[in-house]
């Protein structure tokens, strides 16, 4: 499996891409092309030019939840398919894998921080899949759909409110997902924000697997100013688990990725990073 990073609040050193706070990547197993999650804006497009990735020959587009960051760029990738039909050029329809939440309205203070493009829109340009549980796009590569949420110290908070039949609720953010690969020496796990908290989703990740050993874990741990017990019980959950590398990166911030890096081997993340597992 290969992994690039075309979406990242930061950029590699001495790489000339561009940065915004979103999530985006571009992942290719067994000759299926997937992008998991489409960022802000159309940074990821740009980003996906200037490594030579071609969006237009993805088999699927999965998205981990329904927060602007990680779904404003589906505007202007429906833009780049639009134009691809108009210039006949050749182009996949690739199917979109979400939980059946993500395309709610969400709000905070008033203002829309969910997708800005609903669910019937969507259908009209891509192959829907909404799932609440796994979803397996490769045979080693699983949609882990809503995650169990089981320890007492992370997603307690809402974030918002999600608007479902004319009603606000407090969004607890039951649509993040992750995705898992299976590799053959134990799980990497691709995480966006994990706002399910990122314990959660590991220990979901190793139930729908079967397997303990985690090789790596990438993305957002959603450790933005956490509480004392939040970060605490991370880091406990984290030592013992013993992962070979992390690269933790999006909404994790400095104070919480340097206690991080004295109990795991925290390894650097930004566009433009390739990483590959066997």
């Amino acid at each position: 499996m290969k992994l690039t990073v075309l979406v990242d609040n930061n950029t590699l050193i001495d790489r000339y891409f561009y940065g915004e706070p979103g999530v985006s990547y571009f992942i290719e197993d067994e000759g299926k092309r997937i992008l998991f999650d489409v960022g802000y804006s159309d940074v990821f497009i740009k980003n996906a030019q200037k490594m030579n990735v071609n969006l237009l020959n993805i088999d699927f587009l999965a998205l981990s939840h329904g927060h602007l960051d990680h779904t404003w760029g589906l505007d202007p990738l429906i833009r780049l398919y639009t134009e691809a039909i108009i210039e006949n050029i050749n182009h996949k329809n690739p199917m979109l894998v979400a939980h059946p939440l993500t395309f709610l309205t969400k709000k905070i203070n008033g203002y829309e921080i969910g997708s800005i493009i609903s669910e019937d829109k969507l259908s009209k340009h891509f192959k829907l899949k909404l799932s609440k549980d796994p979803v397996w796009l490769t045979e080693k590569i699983v949609f882990l759909g809503e995650i169990e949420r089981k320890n007492d110290f992370e997603a307690k908070r809402p974030i918002g409110k999600i608007v479902k039949d004319d009603f606000g609720y407090d969004d607890y953010l039951m649509d993040d997902s992750a995705l898992v690969y299976k590799s053959s020496r134990g799980l990497i796990v691709i995480t966006s924000c994990s706002h399910a908290g990122i314990c959660n989703i590991v220990e979901y990740a190793k139930k729908i697997c079967k397997d303990d050993k985690i090789i790596d874990i990438i993305g957002g741990f959603h450790l933005l100013n956490p509480s004392k017990e939040q970060l605490q019980g991370t880091l406990e959950y984290m030592k013992k688990l013993e992962p070979d590398e992390v690269h933790a990166c999006h909404c994790t911030d400095l104070n919480s990725k340097i206690a991080l890096s004295k109990v795991i081997n925290l390894r650097e993340v930004g566009v433009g990073l390739k990483l590959e597992y066997k």
